[in-house]
């Protein structure tokens, strides 16, 4: 059965895994995996967390991506932005998001790339939410092509979002009550910060790939644990769910060529 799953499947399904202790917390899926991990998530995995329909309701259930034909969307409450801001700075919220750069802090960037913040090469979109974010709830990301463009050897060339970084920890606080990120879902693996000193730890390993080529492919040091297990094989259950999450088959294409 595993020859037949698709990567971005398993991504998606080890993905949803990020929420599962999380109880009744806001997940937000920003892009169309993390979308469609939170949605797994709660229909499979942790019933109690919480989503909106990306406009301003809390859903009873995940809203189907894509055209969604005759379904109706089944709303529970109004949470519109003033909502989302009291539920950000109370922490209860484990958003899921798609940084351009990370480095070895787990410090990303979504905001501008070489040169200088005057005159970058490339100007995205700012830093958005991030700063707010990373300093008040939990934080996971995906990155749908593993590399040293993106895992970056120095620091971001923008740090849009808190790290475990202690050069730029702010006085009195410490790093474990300012940050707090879960996960690292790429095309190659799993990672956390689990290693020592809040180190990038290798969790899982995506089948035909190994600790080497994400070490390769990666900017900075990885800590490897002795024994790394192979990311999880979807069930034919859960296969089933992504199937009715996203009926026009979306995800296909979300990993790129």
């Amino acid at each position: 059965m595993s020859s037949e799953i698709s990567l971005v499947d398993r991504i998606i399904c080890a993905a949803a895994q990020a929420w599962k202790d999380d109880g009744e917390v806001l997940a937000t899926g920003i892009g169309l995996v993390p979308r469609l991990a939170a949605s797994l998530c709660m229909k499979s995995v942790n019933t109690d967390i919480m989503m909106t329909d990306s406009e301003a309701w809390i859903v009873s259930e995940p809203v189907p991506v894509g055209p969604r034909g005759d379904y109706q969307i089944k709303r529970e409450t109004w949470m519109g932005f003033s909502r989302i801001f009291d539920n950000v700075w109370g922490g209860k919220r484990h958003a899921m998001v798609g940084p351009v750069q990370v480095d070895r802090f787990g410090q990303a960037n979504i905001s501008m790339v070489g040169g200088d913040y005057a005159r970058p090469k490339s100007m995205m979109l700012g830093v958005r939410g991030f700063p707010g974010n990373s300093i008040n709830h939990a934080n996971s990301f995906f990155v749908p092509n593993h590399s040293r463009k993106v895992f970056v050897e120095g620091e971001v060339d923008m740090v849009a979002s808190v790290g475990y970084n202690p050069a730029r920890l702010p006085k009195g606080w410490t790093l474990e009550e300012m940050t707090d990120i879960r996960f690292i879902f790429t095309n190659l693996c799993v990672l956390d910060f689990g290693g020592p000193n809040h180190q990038v730890r290798l969790v899982s390993l995506h089948p035909g790939v190994t600790a080497q080529m994400v070490q390769e492919n990666t900017g900075f040091p990885i800590f490897m644990p002795e024994s790394v297990p192979t990311t999880a094989t979807p069930s034919a259950a859960q296969l089933a769910l992504l199937a009715e999450l996203d009926p026009h088959n979306l995800r296909a294409s979300a990993l790129g060529a």
